[in-house]
This record gives structure tokens, C-alpha cells and sequence, in this order.
């Protein structure tokens, strides 16, 4: 295991350790909690910071932006860019805590952690060995996707085949539970199987449920479902989920051919799934044991090749990015939880190649559009597309200098809030 030097890290108690491409998808992150900060005495203040991975440059890199309240102008950190530790970096995790950032790389099969500053500086700690506690024969080989359970216990890393397997005979692939200690350190994972081609995952907020999905061209059930462990994290497949080993694709729930990014509403009733083949979004809702199934109506077409979505802090809107369309769909739910087209969100320009999406949590005052924003990596045309969120309707309204530009080839994107001062 890599360790990285310690460094001074403002605001940070002695530096403590504190959704690449999956068969035609990028794989996607769930937005993430975050909250806001005054540095002034006026609405001209940091509201959020957004840090978003770049695979071009070896090592990768990260670029750090403030999020302006009033405007929701970027303006990228003073030490921006800076090395993300590793190869290919795909995508990246904050805590709910907001201090502190997992970033997984592709091809070094490895997380970076980094402590978060008061001034949103990044400053690395620790480098974990995704193989780390395991035997070589089920050593996991390259990551694609990663998330956070809500009580910050936990990070589930999802990864395509393990030790004895190469890319021309796959399988199984799985998650890598990581415990998450009090310093927010990892502890070493235990693997658990799934499928061939896991690319996406999500942790379930009140019930302790874990979803993954995956890309098995064999089978049309590429949603996976499992019940955590509230004290090991530890998976167990819901019913109606079958996990095989070796070369044979797992099978679970109704997902279409190319489930391509997942996320979760706030009260872990309903799922929406993007099927980058069917250009869809599909809504399920979840009953009690964690079984999700179909919403009548439930679902919805999108541009071309949806592959990441997030859902507003107030929880009334769905957006969807789509990568060969350029560009962002908006959605209301209806009384079911179905998504519907919005009226005044829909098919708004983003730039090339659009890969994450994520939103602002929360804001001093949701009544007005000012501090709710929506942030999304364009991997082709390397920047940021940022957009106001009304919080009325969810129309979205171009920010001034938009768009802002990054390094090269941009993987992925959080947002997280600005610490109080």
C-alpha cells in the first residue's frame, strides 16, 4: 500500500485521514449531501466547492472550483489542478460529512483519499489497494463506479473481474466493501460477487439497502439488489437476485440491455435507471424488503445515450445527462413516482460528451433560484456546463461564463458544501 506524505492541512485536525467508459456508458455518481458557508457578510460568498476527476494526464488530475452563491460562477481553487494519485482516475465520493473525498482509479485498481481544507483545498493522505486483505485469486481488477452509504460507514466500490480472469474471459466481477473508520481511513474491503460488468451502484438511505447495476449483454435483469449489514456492510442478495460465479452472468430485476447510471430519492422509496441503449430512464418503486419493481408509466425517453442523473435537493426534480445528445433532461414525478418530461427543462444544451451531473443539497433560502445549482463534466469538450435551478418549476438558466473550462478528458463530478467560518 502507497502512503502519501502528511501535509498541513488548514481547518483539518493534524491532516487526519480523513457517475471510465463500461460497454458504451460511462459510469455515473450519485450527487451527494452538501450544505453552505459564509466567508462575508454579504451574498457574495462560497456556497459550495465542486471538484471533478480528468483521465487524460498521468497521474490524473482533479480540478477544484468555488461555486459563487449569487451567480454560481466557477472559479477554480489557486493549487487547481492537482494529481488525483493515480491512473484513470472514473469518478469520485465525498463523506456526508463533507471533509473529506475517496477518488477511484481505473486502471491502478486503487482509492486516493483526500482531506478537504477549510478553504477547499485537496490534500492527499492515503492510497488503498482494492486487493488489500484479499487472497491474489479474488484480487479486484479495475474499478468503475463507487458509493457512499448516508451514515458514512461505508464505501462500496464496484469492479469488473477478479484475480485468474482477464478482459477476454470476465467474471465475476463484484464490491469491494471498504468499513470507513472514525477518521474516515478505510479499513481492508471484503468482496462480495455480482455479475460480469457491474457499472454503477448506490446505497439506500433508510433501510440499509444496496443496488447495483450492471452490463451483461446476456441477460435483460441487470439490476442487482442486496440488504447491508448495518455493522460489516456485508452483502446479501434480495430476493429474486441470483449471484453466479465464474464466466456466467448474475441476474436480478428488469434493467433493459444497458443500465448505464442509478440513483435513489431521499426517502428510499423509488430507483431511476438510465438504459444508455433504449435511451430511457426508468423509475421502480421499492417495497419494504428492498425488492424494486416497474412503475406503471415508468419509463421515459431521453436524448441519445443517457449515462448519469441526479436528483435536486428538494427532491421535486429529476435530471438526466445524455452523452451522445450533449445535453441535460429534466423531469417532475408524478403521484407514483413516475418520471414525466418537464415542461421547461427539457433537452437543454450541455457540451460534448457530457459523463456526471450533480446539484447543490441544500441552501440558505429555497424560495428563491439564488445558490441552487447544477453542475456537469463534458468529457469531449473538457469543462463544466453550469446551470440555475429555479426551484419553482426546475427550468434551468445558463450561469454567466458558462461554460468553464478544465483539463483534459473529465470523468466525473461532486459538489460539496463550503464549510462555515
Amino acid at each position: 500500500m502507497k502512503q502519501w506524505a502528511e501535509t498541513n492541512c488548514p481547518g483539518v485536525k493534524k491532516c487526519m485521514t480523513l457517475n471510465r467508459m463500461g460497454r458504451g456508458a460511462l459510469a455515473s455518481i450519485l450527487s451527494l449531501a452538501m450544505g453552505f458557508g459564509m466567508t462575508a457578510c454579504t451574498h457574495d460568498y462560497t456556497v459550495s466547492y465542486v471538484y471533478m476527476t480528468t483521465a487524460k494526464a498521468n497521474p490524473g488530475l482533479i480540478n477544484a472550483y468555488e461555486v459563487d452563491y449569487q451567480t454560481g460562477t466557477l472559479q477554480q481553487t489557486p493549487d487547481s489542478p492537482i494529481p488525483s494519485g493515480g491512473r484513470n482516475p472514473i469518478t469520485l465520493v465525498a463523506t456526508p460529512n463533507n471533509k473529506f473525498l475517496y477518488v477511484v482509479h481505473h486502471d491502478d485498481s486503487s482509492v486516493v483519499e483526500f482531506a478537504i481544507g477549510t478553504d477547499g483545498k485537496l490534500y492527499p493522505q492515503t492510497t488503498y489497494d482494492l486487493g488489500k486483505g484479499t487472497s491474489s485469486a479474488t484480487l479486484p481488477s479495475y474499478p468503475t463506479a463507487a458509493a457512499i452509504d448516508p451514515d458514512g460507514k461505508f464505501l462500496y466500490v464496484t469492479f469488473t473481474y477478479q484475480g485468474g480472469y482477464t478482459t477476454a474471459l470476465q467474471g465475476p466481477g463484484g464490491v469491494a466493501v471498504f468499513p470507513i473508520n472514525a477518521d474516515n481511513s478505510l479499513g481492508a474491503p471484503s468482496i462480495v460477487n455480482v455479475g460480469r460488468n457491474p457499472v454503477g451502484i448506490v446505497a439506500s438511505s433508510p433501510n440499509h439497502f444496496v443496488y447495483v447495476i450492471e452490463q451483461d449483454a446476456a441477460t435483460s435483469a441487470n439490476l442487482l439488489g442486496f440488504s447491508a449489514d448495518a455493522t460489516t456492510g456485508m452483502l446479501t442478495p434480495l430476493p429474486g437476485v441470483t449471484i453466479n460465479a465464474g464466466n456466467v452472468p448474475s441476474t436480478g430485476f428488469a434493467s433493459g440491455l444497458s443500465p448505464s447510471a442509478i440513483v435513489e430519492d431521499a426517502n428510499g422509496q423509488h430507483l431511476y435507471v438510465t438504459d444508455s441503449t433504449a435511451n430511457q430512464v426508468v423509475g421502480y418503486a421499492v417495497a419494504t424488503n428492498g425488492v424494486p419493481s416497474v412503475l406503471a408509466n415508468g419509463a421515459v425517453t431521453t436524448d441519445t445515450m443517457p449515462v448519469g442523473l441526479t436528483i435536486d435537493y428538494t427532491g421535486k426534480f429529476l435530471y438526466v445527462v445524455n452523452y451522445l445528445g450533449g445535453s441535460i433532461d429534466g423531469f417532475t414525478f408524478g403521484a407514483n413516482g413516475e418520471p414525466i418530461p418537464s415542461g421547461v427543462a427539457q433537452r437543454t444544451q450541455a457540451g460534448t460528451g457530457p459523463t456526471c451531473v450533480t446539484t447543490n443539497s441544500h441552501v440558505s433560502n429555497p424560495t428563491t433560484a439564488q445558490g441552487i445549482y447544477l453542475f456537469v463534466s463534458n468529457s469531449l469538450s473538457n469543462s463544466v456546463t453550469g446551470e440555475q435551478i429555479n426551484p419553482t418549476t426546475g427550468a434551468l438558466k445558463e450561469i454567466i461564463n458558462n461554460p468553464f473550462s478544465s483539463a483534459t478528458l473529465p470523468t466525473c463530478l461532486v459538489s460539496v458544501a463550503a464549510f462555515p467560518h
